[in-house]
């Protein structure tokens, strides 16, 4: 996979020999997707319209974009505005025996994967994990009563009507070499974009009617004992960073820029199953959806560090105005 990536985000004059090399999976991909895309505009396949509006949080690429912080943020922005929000994941990583399932604090990554455990210890409101999105989302309006539905991914999942539709994009990469899967990151062609009701950038600065979104840094939280808090600015002696996420380089770049010192990188991929023999026994510094994953068998040096969507208020404003004139 990690050459795949070169491919996708290296220079261009390293890039052509691969990006030739699986042209003909990319056109079949184009292919398919197109067929599909059709049959649901053409109502040839179902998609369901809900009683509820619902939210997309979404990409047009493969690999962590910031989507996580952002469904967290807007699911407490609503309620702050008087909505009644639930929460729908497909549960990537889990194997429920049932589904709709209905996340709690007590739910385990292996039952409801390891995003949907995140979220549902910082957010306030109902939250179900159903890869039959359409299902799950009714569940929250039939059982939570919930009046807006806010999808964590899913923007190419045509099968549910949705009202708004926010493609969340790194900054840095953005959309890579511009190629369409497997020669490049793109689920869907950037003509995409322009589409969708809302582009949220995530950590630099975004084009004419994007939104930049940044993550701020909280304290440090011990994974073996959560009251124990560190500020970054107090560690004392170098870490051993820790990332299994879509893009790890951008948690190392995020510690670097507060000054900690790393001594060691660790990368694995996107919701890597850890084991306790992956990590030392040392000082680690890791993601919080890694750290959901780490608990069982956490050394008692091992910390995660938590962050928060802040994004420009105009964006919250013209949120609340386009869903209130849902109908």
């Amino acid at each position: 996979m990690r050459w795949v990536e070169s491919i996708w985000y290296q220079r261009p004059w390293f890039k052509w020999p691969g990006v030739i090399l699986l042209l003909p999976l990319t056109i079949l991909f184009w292919a398919l997707s197109t067929l599909r895309r059709l049959a649901f505009s053409l109502g040839l396949k179902a998609s369901v319209k809900l009683s509820a509006p619902v939210i997309i949080v979404g990409n047009i690429s493969v690999g962590g974009n910031g989507k996580t912080p952002l469904v967290v943020h807007l699911a407490d922005f609503l309620q702050a505005n008087g909505y009644r929000p639930g929460v729908l994941s497909r549960g990537y990583g889990g194997n429920s025996a049932e589904y709709p399932c209905s996340v709690t604090p007590a739910s385990l990554p292996t039952e409801v994967g390891d995003e949907p455990v995140l979220m549902r210890q910082r957010i306030q409101c109902p939250m179900v994990v159903d890869p039959v999105r359409a299902r799950g989302a009714q569940h929250l309006i039939t059982e939570h009563q919930c009046d807006v539905i806010i999808c964590d991914d899913g923007l190419q999942h045509y099968a549910l009507k949705r009202d708004i539709e926010i493609v969340v994009m790194d900054g840095t990469r953005r959309t890579g070499n511009h190629f369409l899967l497997p020669s490049g990151p793109l689920r869907e062609s950037e003509a995409r974009l322009k589409t969708v009701d809302f582009v949220v950038v995530n950590g630099e600065q975004g084009k004419k009617g994007e939104y930049v979104m940044t993550l701020a840094p909280g304290d440090l939280v011990n994974l073996k004992n959560p009251k124990r808090r560190l500020a970054l600015n107090e560690l004392d002696s170098p870490i051993v960073a820790a990332a299994g996420i879509g893009h790890p380089e951008r948690f190392f770049r995020l510690l670097e820029q507060h000054k900690v010192v790393i001594n060691n990188r660790l990368s694995f991929t996107d919701h890597h199953a850890f084991q306790a023999s992956d990590l030392p026994k040392e000082r680690v510094l890791m993601t919080e959806k890694d750290a959901v994953k780490c608990q069982e068998f956490a050394h008692d040096d091992w910390w995660y560090l938590p962050v928060d969507a802040n994004i420009d208020n105009v964006f919250e404003q013209q949120l609340l105005t386009k869903l209130r004139n849902v109908k």
